[in-house]
Formats: C-alpha cells, structure tokens, sequence
C-alpha cells in the first residue's frame, strides 16, 4: 500500500484530505509542520508527501530545501493556497514534482499523485552506463551525482533522469514535448514551466566548465554539447 505524509497545519482540510486518501486506498500518517516531518521520517519511510507552504514553525518551502539534502529520491508536491507564478516557480525550483493550489479537486490531486509515483517507478528503456565523463564533470545515474575536482552534487531524481537523458542524445536536439511525455508524462503550462526550471539548475551545476553547454533551440527543445 503506497505511504503518503501530507504536512497541513489546517485541521479541517488535512483531516478531510486524509479521509479521502484513504478511501483511494493509500496509507496516510498527519503532521502540521516541517519540524514535525523530519521527525518522523527519521523513524518512517513515505512513498510521497504532500506539503502546504504557510505552516508554523517550519513551512513547506524550508522542508522542501531539506528533502533536497537529506531525501532526493523522495518525491513531493505542494497543495498551497500561495498562487503566484513567483510563488509556483519558487516551489518547483525547491524540486516538488507538482504544484496544486487551492481549492482544487480530489480526484484531479489523487490522478497527480499516481502520476508522480507512476513516473518515478518507471524504468526508461534506454542504453545504462555506471557513469559519464562530461567535460570536467563525471555523472553516476544510479547515484545521482555530479562531480568534479572541487565539487560533488547530489541530485534529484528528476535532474539525474533528466541529464542522463540530455548525455544520451549528446549533440541532438531533443524536443520539449518529447521530455516532457517522457519525463512528465504531461504538455501543459505547469510541466513546461517545471522543465525551464529543471534545465536551469542543470546549467548552474554545470557551470564550472565553460565548454559544457546546454543549448536552448528556440522554439524546439534543447541540446547538449560537450
């Protein structure tokens, strides 16, 4: 039975999203803040946690920073009532694998959660290599790290799956809609947006080396050279 942890400082939404959790057949534990979090994953394991933002103590954009360090295969998603486009970029820069605002619609949050697992359980029919010499850096899928002389960085599993994905087609123009069937598995707005933020961090990591490259082809997609 999947393992959900929804952090919601508010009674009567959390216990009502709880309840229906519950009745699609998931597993569901309650906190109310990210303090309260971290503490019980030291002790629990979660398939999938759902953060608010505006909480108590610690809020979900701090906690979202925390899963980053200590938890990157640990997926996540925020269901806030902060609507902003500042506020929806914020979020899926911290790596939350979706972004859902309030008021929303059960069934449409529980066909996003399945979504997420679903893509993080799939395996991408594609050549494996136990790492990659790019540039200066060397990258290990499995592991999700990026290293150079001075630097080693743990990835998400998104930026791992999609780098590994960009390495795979060195010197080709990959289009967007083909990232994002595969990798998001969805073409609209939100996931687009994710992907812009998705390839900007991957250039930031990379930046140590002036002649590794992620090229933007406008209107088409991206390429990768080194």
């Amino acid at each position: 039975m999947t393992k959900v942890l929804i952090v919601e400082d508010d009674l009567d939404l959390g216990n009502l999203l709880k309840q229906y959790l519950e009745l699609n057949q998931f597993q569901v534990s309650r906190v109310y803040n990210g303090e309260e979090a971290r503490a019980i994953l030291l002790s629990e394991e979660f398939d999938i946690l759902i953060l608010d933002v505006m909480m108590p103590k610690e809020d979900g954009f701090t906690l979202a920073k925390k899963l980053q360090t200590h938890y990157p295969r640990l997926p996540f998603l925020f269901v806030t009532a902060k609507k902003l486009k500042e506020d929806i970029i914020t979020g899926l820069q911290l790596g939350a694998d979706d972004y859902v605002t309030k008021p929303f619609d059960a069934d449409e949050l529980i066909l996003r959660i399945k979504n997420i697992l679903k893509r993080k359980n799939q395996v991408v029919e594609t050549p494996k290599a136990d790492s990659y010499q790019i540039g200066k850096f060397r990258f290990e899928p499995e592991n999700l790290t990026l290293k150079s002389a001075k630097t080693e960085k743990i990835l998400t599993e998104k930026e791992a799956q999609l780098l590994h994905y960009l390495i795979q087609n060195k010197d080709k123009i990959i289009r967007r809609e083909d990232v994002l069937g595969l990798l998001w598995e969805e073409t609209d707005f939100f996931s687009g947006r994710s992907l812009d933020v998705f390839i900007s961090r991957l250039r930031k990591y990379l930046s140590q080396d002036p002649n590794l490259q992620i090229e933007s082809i406008r209107g088409v997609g991206f390429r990768i050279n080194f």
